[in-house]
């Protein structure tokens, strides 16, 4: 499978007056270049049943084991431990549990008001999920080959312009004001703007409205566990290496960069939903092979 590559021409204009300088202006040209061969794994069945697994396994593995501290005594008790408590003995006619010390009222007992948790979790609980390496494989290039269906990717959720008939985009050379550039390697100054501008005239600015204008406020408990807000997922960014372009991509809503070896299904079918609006640079094309 071929497909063409989209190289970037940005003509960079600022004005100046007396006060200073203006913002800089980037008016970008697109010119589709010479086509490169999808490497195989772009060809593979695609297995929604593995990608869900891979996806399931990995956040397994991410998962934190937690659970109560253990019973110390008076330095740090656990919940339900905390008050100071006696056991009246037998032939009294009552239930053997534990009572406030000078009172009739229970404590600690699971089944008693304000006690113990009876089965709580264990921090030595094992939550990870073991997937074989080929199982791991296949689900990625799935997932690659789920990509390249622009029903899919639309399918998903995904905003982009109609021009856009074949998928993924890549992109190759880079120049700026007439001199060539990495595109993985240029210059920081204005980067996360300079990316935004070179997405909005690949065909991509709605999708990365989408993700901006739909975050929200999540609701529940999560907004006190550092987890507020919640974002739309947006365009993916495959690089060689994280340089100057994955740190400006990485600040726009939605967007997340990642490097040709560690690509997984995960990124690329987040929550296990195949066909991510994906974008490759010619170098992790090549570092995929």
């Amino acid at each position: 499978m071929k497909v063409e590559v989209h190289n970037i021409i940005n003509k960079i204009e600022q004005d100046e007056l007396d006060a200073g300088r203006l913002q800089e202006v980037y008016e970008i040209d697109i010119e589709l270049g010479k086509k490169v061969s999808l490497p195989e794994s772009f060809n593979s069945e695609i297995r929604t049943d593995l990608v869900k697994l891979a996806v399931a396994s990995a956040r397994a593995n991410r998962r934190q084991a937690y659970g109560s501290n253990r019973h110390v005594g008076k330095r740090k008790p656990m919940s339900g431990m905390k008050h100071s408590v006696e056991w009246w003995g037998k032939g009294r006619g009552v239930s053997r549990v534990m009572r406030r010390t000078g009172q009739r009222r229970a404590a600690q007992n699971p089944h008693t008001l304000g006690g113990r948790r009876a089965h709580g979790p264990k921090v030595e609980k094992d939550w990870s999920r073991k997937l074989n390496r080929t199982e791991r494989r296949l689900a990625r290039n799935s997932a690659l080959t789920a990509t390249t269906d622009v029903s899919m990717v639309s399918g998903r959720g995904h905003r982009f312009a109609d021009e856009i008939s074949s998928l993924p985009i890549i992109l190759g050379d880079y120049s700026e004001n007439g001199k060539k550039i990495d595109i993985e390697a240029f210059n920081l100054s204005g980067g996360t703007r300079k990316v935004s501008a070179i997405f909005e005239a690949l065909g991509l600015g709605e999708d990365l409205r989408r993700a901006s204008n739909g975050r929200k406020i999540r609701a529940g408990k999560a907004t006190m566990r550092g987890r507020v807000h919640k974002t739309p997922k947006s365009v993916l960014l495959v690089v060689a290496n994280k340089d100057g372009l994955a740190k400006a991509a990485r600040n726009l809503p939605g967007v997340d960069v990642v490097a040709a070896k560690d690509l997984s299904a995960e990124h690329l079918a987040p929550g296990g939903d195949l066909g991510r609006l994906t974008v490759f640079t010619k170098a992790a094309v090549e570092a995929l092979n």
